[in-house]
């Protein structure tokens, strides 16, 4: 006959179990952002507007080359730090705005088991970019790769993700 360790240990690994089973990762959501989403942003494109005209004369203007251009010379001018994430969040909403306009993406909020983060969708689709900490992430762990090389491979995953367009 079993013994009373045996049969405590059988029910804690059943419970165990199916707990674990519980634990299971529940689908992203994605949904619009809200207005607090929008103003927070809008905020960080306006300190990188303000950063850029204050130390470098220049404004960001929604050309490709030329702002990532920008941003780059930020980095290297060390305007932000690797320890300034608020700042390099910011230069992130600066790239996703390229991505956006270049790729007809469009920002979302996007929720799931790890927490809520602000994305970049492409369509309806389950293609998803998260530009904001794209910069910030690479700065902070000593990673030097260019701003352009960081958007040329954010760019080039959500391309290669895409339908192509039918002939017409």
């Amino acid at each position: 006959m079993a013994s009373t360790k045996t049969i405590r240990l059988a029910l804690l690994l059943l419970i165990c179990w199916g707990s674990v089973g519980s634990l299971a990762q529940q689908p992203a959501r994605m949904g619009d952002l809200t207005n607090v989403d929008r103003q927070f942003m809008a905020q960080q494109r306006e300190i990188m507007q303000d950063l850029a005209m204050t130390n470098l004369g220049r404004r960001f203007s929604g050309d490709r080359s030329r702002d990532l251009e920008l941003l780059q010379a930020m980095l290297d001018k060390q305007l932000v730090q690797p320890d300034q994430a608020l700042e390099l969040q910011a230069m992130g909403v600066i790239m996703g705005d390229l991505l956006a306009a270049e790729h007809g993406m469009h920002w979302v909020l996007y929720e799931d088991d790890v927490g809520r983060s602000r994305a970049l969708r492409y369509q309806d689709s389950d293609n998803v970019l998260f530009p904001m900490t794209m910069i910030a992430r690479r700065r902070e762990a000593g990673n030097q790769t260019s701003v352009a090389d960081i958007y040329q491979k954010a760019s080039s995953i959500i391309a290669n993700s895409t339908p192509a367009l039918p002939l017409q």
